[in-house]
């Protein structure tokens, strides 16, 4: 069977870090081009891999050989890049937040229906195996009614690990139209709405910048919400956590306490009312951190869509809805009041 030929388009730390290796981890896929709109760069990474270098992505896109693209450009460029390479017959896993508004994610949604091409979103938190294992525990009803949780994503801020340091875009209010909570929080979004099984209805939020002068953006959020049944708890995502990374989340059940990336040695602890604990080796979670650049699973649920014609487990309606808490969050922040979803 012919291998399915990839173009990346963005050549920043995502791309060379998580999507490129991924690719190239994958038996069914060949890399065959990359895109970035400094030539340096672009230039450098294609003679790495041995592929063609483009510093326009349009110019990538015609070629006809090409059958899927990432998407790893700055937030501002997710939508209409996304667009056209639907457009030209390309399937698209694009980076998170997948838009910077409903109506762009909307635009997105039907590209892909029109062309009959396959829209994935990058939220990786889903392929988890401590993640997986919790959905698929609080789906079966054996730790019963969810009451409560908190989730939390922080680190020191992408300076550390982007490829322009604090110059990157990330810091950019043009460019990345939302900070610590585009980055990090829309993650965490996704993951709860996934956990949990359902959707969320209203948000509380105070969202600031208080911790990188140079920026632009936020680098600090703190989010109260509240699910269709009335689960209320927290979400947090941070730019300002110095030291080691924080990725955990907590959910409080009737009959046990799930705690998920917060400890050390278990990836996931069960904690039941009874007495009973469970404690499950399931492997690191991906990360930023030193030996922490492991398979997220995002690559090969993307090609296995296209390969067997399936739908993605974060199509580009999931996408719009995880989107969708963070745009209410910054809508709260700015009136100050509580907002529905």
């Amino acid at each position: 069977m012919a291998k399915l030929k990839i173009g990346v388009i963005g050549c920043g730390s995502i791309a060379q870090h998580r999507h490129i290796p991924e690719y190239l981890w994958n038996e069914q896929v060949e890399l065959v081009a990359v895109c970035d709109i400094n030539e340096v760069r672009a230039a450098e990474v294609a003679e790495k891999y041995q592929v063609k270098a483009f510093t326009d992505y349009k110019d990538l896109l015609k070629m006809a050989e090409i059958d899927a693209v990432s998407v790893c450009t700055p937030n501002y460029l997710h939508a209409p890049i996304s667009i056209d390479a639907l457009h030209a017959g390309k399937h698209v896993l694009c980076e998170k937040p997948m838009a910077t508004s409903e109506e762009e994610a909307n635009q997105m949604i039907e590209a892909a229906k029109k062309s009959g091409k396959k829209l994935m979103i990058g939220h990786n938190q889903r392929f988890v195996s401590s993640h997986q294992k919790a959905h698929q525990l609080i789906k079966s009803g054996k730790v019963g009614k969810i009451y409560s949780f908190r989730t939390t994503f922080g680190h020191g801020g992408p300076e550390g690990w982007s490829v322009d340091g604090k110059d990157s875009w990330f810091f950019k209010k043009e460019e990345a139209f939302i900070g610590a909570m585009g980055d990090l929080g829309v993650h965490k979004a996704d993951l709860l709405r996934y956990v949990l099984g359902e959707e969320f209805a209203e948000v509380g939020a105070f969202v600031e910048t208080n911790a990188k002068e140079f920026s632009s953006v936020d680098d600090n959020a703190v989010c109260i919400l509240r699910t269709e049944s009335g689960v209320i708890g927290t979400l947090t995502a941070s730019w300002a956590y110095r030291g080691k990374e924080d990725n955990s989340t907590v959910i409080y059940a009737e009959k046990a306490v799930i705690r998920l990336e917060d400890d050390p040695n278990y990836s996931l602890i069960i904690q039941y009312t009874n007495g009973e604990k469970v404690n499950y080796e399931l492997g690191r979670i991906q990360s930023n951190e030193d030996g922490g650049q492991n398979k997220s699973g995002v690559i090969d649920h993307f090609i296995e869509s296209i390969l067997e014609d399936k739908d993605p487990l974060v199509t580009g309606e999931e996408g719009k809805k995880s989107l969708a808490i963070i745009l209410a969050a910054l809508a709260s922040q700015e009136t100050k009041t509580i907002t529905k979803i």
